[in-house]
């Protein structure tokens, strides 16, 4: 199957036009990021984390981020609380219950993506579709714990979500073509372009972008150079917006490292290894910008 990309607008009365209410589980950056983009879309969210402050962190950072797009681009007054008022946060996966769709978007952890893909198989009607948007973890392996492998897929959207364009949308070994077309166009109607890939350790985005942080890490531990000057090199020299370690900073040490051990892991080749000194951060919970200190610091506001 070739990798491909959808067209940039969705069809009238395509797959999912019908679609009104989905479910977001996990309400973290990501999780947020994609409450947030598709509640500013239209559409009603239900968003759910195993705790209520949680819960209450990821709305307040919601409103927080469209009080900022309403200045920036000078919203009506009453537009941006009234696509708050669409996201409803819970502490249980019963509430995708009424959901057409549900994207789990927790830690990259495989144990608890089992968990969180078999309990919503239990909880929604069997011709709800499942995605997950895992930056690296096989598609085919989260869709085997359910019932229905067909209607599994992967939503991988990038951070920041709302700004972003791209959506990786990934097929498992029996993801139905009625569930990319489905999945596809529900994209475009957030204002995405949908990519086609295949399901292999960390699909397109990681599997390139991936060991080029982690490159980025040897030459540091290695003393080659600097962080600001390993960054430098790449924003000026190779044209990147971030520089590597920067950006590793932003997406999350730890998520930098889990996705690496899943390319070595599932790739078999050294060239994956993730390096020691990413390891020795993260054992240090010096994970990047939510904790306050990765590669570079970020002092609490």
């Amino acid at each position: 199957m070739s990798t491909q990309v959808a067209p940039t607008t969705p069809a009238p009365g395509g797959p999912a036009a019908g679609v009104h209410k989905v479910g977001v589980v996990g309400g973290g950056t990501m999780g947020n990021g994609i409450a947030q983009t598709f509640a500013t879309s239209g559409f009603d969210v239900e968003l759910v984390d195993v705790k209520p402050e949680f819960v209450e962190r990821a709305l307040a950072t919601i409103g927080k981020n469209l009080d900022r797009v309403a200045k920036k681009q000078e919203w009506p007054a009453d537009r941006a609380p009234s696509i708050l008022q669409r996201v409803t946060g819970g502490v249980n996966l019963d509430a995708t219950t009424g959901c057409q769709l549900v994207v789990e978007a927790v830690s990259e952890d495989w144990t608890l993506k089992k968990q969180v893909f078999e309990t919503l198989d239990r909880v929604t009607p069997a011709g709800v579709i499942l995605a997950s948007n895992t930056s690296s973890i096989s598609i085919t392996e989260i869709a085997a714990v359910t019932k229905r492998p067909d209607k599994v897929i992967g939503m991988h959207f990038m951070n920041p979500v709302p700004v972003m364009q791209l959506v990786e949308i990934i097929r498992g070994l029996a993801t139905s073509e009625a569930t990319y077309a489905f999945t596809a166009d529900l994209s475009l109607r957030l204002g995405k372009t949908p990519v086609e890939v295949n399901d292999y350790p960390g699909f397109v985005s990681n599997r390139i972008l991936m060991p080029m942080i982690n490159e980025a890490a040897f030459c540091l531990m290695e003393g080659v150079a600097g962080r600001e000057a390993i960054d430098t090199v790449m924003k000026l020299g190779m044209n990147h917006p971030m520089g590597p370690l920067a950006l590793a900073d932003l997406i999350g040490l730890d998520t930098c490292l889990s996705i690496m051990e899943v390319l070595h892991q599932g790739l078999g080749d050294s060239k994956y290894r993730p390096c020691p000194l990413l390891r020795k951060m993260v054992r240090a919970g010096h994970l990047g910008r939510k904790s306050g200190r990765g590669f570079y610091e970020y002092p609490r506001a």
